[in-house]
């Protein structure tokens, strides 16, 4: 099983490459198939059993969510976009869009509701499959350590008192109506102008999303000390006036001092688990009395985990100067 998880996630990361460079001749169910060396009937029945959806309508909601970018961003016709994406059609775009999303373009253009797009397929993934790391670490980079200040700005999230990491965190949210990851992830990837948001979703859908935790006196005692709920969203300008999802919660942040510890980029197959003790290492030992701060853990106070192993993995958390 494992081995067609991997297989499979070559074909959904060259699906996202092929729609990106609109390489409409590649990106056929025959070509994908025979670049595995299967059959088209063998690898969609694959497709479907690990993916939970056939590969045609996987694509076409992959389709959907690269054109409902360009809808939303640009000033493009409607009709390119259409061709770009493999609609034949003004109309039968139109009718895709609506039928997914609830809105004509033209009108979401007008008004750029919130709505849940197809997030990309991570079907293999070596920590959530219990697999393990491979291979010994290459990465040197040591910890940066270094103060900064944050504007102020607004967190849209969701929060969950009880839950005890990123999988629990999910699976907790999923028995929450409306809350589970591919519904969450989906309304924040199409919300505009999130200030972490670095380049979309071609590559990784959850751009500009990032977990964090608030500090709350009834939130779950952490490892810390401390209390904390742990949220999940993005960070908007300060002066956001969208549309806000009904299962989410808006926070108005005020600017504030923050210490950031950071690892550059590593090979997340390979050095993950790594990483993240070096990281948990050196918040450890930090002597903030040295450094002339202290920990801020005033309720309401957010701490931000990043974890892009393309660009970096940092925790950023809230002080005050002595």
């Amino acid at each position: 099983m494992y081995e067609w998880q991997k297989q499979i996630q070559i074909i959904v990361d060259e699906i996202d490459r092929c729609i990106k460079n609109h390489n409409d001749e590649a990106l056929t169910l025959r070509a994908l198939s025979r670049r595995l060396g299967y059959s088209e009937y063998y690898t969609t029945r694959k497709f479907s059993e690990i993916s939970g959806m056939t590969f045609r309508d996987y694509l076409r909601s992959r389709r959907l969510a690269f054109a409902l970018k360009e809808v939303r961003d640009t000033d493009r016709s409607l009709l390119d976009i259409a061709f770009d994406y493999g609609f034949s059609s003004h109309e039968a775009f139109t009718q895709a869009f609506r039928t997914a999303y609830g809105i004509a373009p033209g009108e979401y253009r007008r008004h750029p509701v919130p709505v849940v797009l197809r997030t990309k397929i991570n079907s293999f993934d070596r920590y959530f499959l219990g697999i393990g790391e491979i291979g010994m670490a290459k990465s040197t980079d040591e910890i940066k350590i270094y103060f900064v200040t944050i504007p102020a700005h607004k967190f849209l999230h969701i929060k969950n008192f009880e839950s005890c990491g990123y999988w629990d965190f999910w699976q907790k949210q999923s028995r929450i109506p409306g809350q589970d990851c591919e519904t969450i992830c989906g309304l924040l990837d199409s919300i505009k102008g999130k200030l972490d948001d670095n380049g979309g979703s071609e590559s990784n859908s959850s751009s500009g999303q990032i977990m964090a935790f608030m500090n709350e006196p009834k939130g779950r005692l952490c490892s810390w000390g401390y209390p904390l709920a742990e949220c999940y969203g993005v960070r908007l300008p300060a002066d956001y006036s969208g549309e806000v999802p009904p299962q989410m919660l808006l926070a108005d942040v005020p600017e504030g001092e923050y210490i950031v510890f950071e690892h550059g980029p590593f090979d997340y197959e390979r050095e993950n688990c790594q990483v993240e003790e070096a990281i948990e290492k050196a918040m450890a030992a930090f002597d903030y009395d040295s450094a002339g701060y202290y920990l801020d853990t005033t309720p309401g106070r957010v701490f931000y985990f990043y974890h892009d192993p393309e660009r970096f993995w940092k925790y950023i958390r809230p002080v005050r100067k002595l």
